[in-house]
């Protein structure tokens, strides 16, 4: 009977912390959109990165100019990239070898350097939406 009641007890607090959505990530979701320059950004990406470097970083792709991300709470620093092909590259040096695109950043460093980027934003309980209207 005792082990019974020990279990019962155990499973009703388990379900307790579970319903009290006690998962321990402390992550929510940050959703919103990108532009440069008046034009949303088609193929990038968003990352956020905890300013006291205890939490977790988090990032996800931008498409379309839309982004919707799971961030751990708290004061965040934020940077945008937006790669370009500046050129291409071949595979082997043989005359029918493939070529590989060379990548670069679009992106002024202010936004797209992670030591650099002046973007910041206070991650809250709840959903968050937060719009970027990039600058040159």
């Amino acid at each position: 009977m005792r082990i019974r009641n020990a279990a019962f007890l155990g499973g009703l607090l388990l379900a307790s912390l579970l319903l009290a959505g006690c998962d321990g990530d402390n992550r929510v979701v940050v959703k919103g959109t990108v532009q440069f320059d008046g034009k949303p950004i088609a193929d990038g990406s968003i990352n956020f990165v905890p300013n006291d470097g205890k939490s977790q970083t988090a990032g996800g792709a931008i498409k379309e100019g839309k982004y919707s991300v799971r961030v751990p709470v708290g004061p965040m620093k934020i940077t945008i990239s937006e790669p370009k092909v500046v050129g291409k590259k071949k595979l082997y040096d043989t005359p029918d070898s493939p070529e590989r695109p060379i990548m670069a950043e679009s992106l002024p460093a202010k936004y797209a350097d992670r030591d650099k980027t002046e973007l910041e934003y206070e991650v809250k309980p709840g959903l968050n939406e937060k719009d970027w209207d990039l600058k040159k």
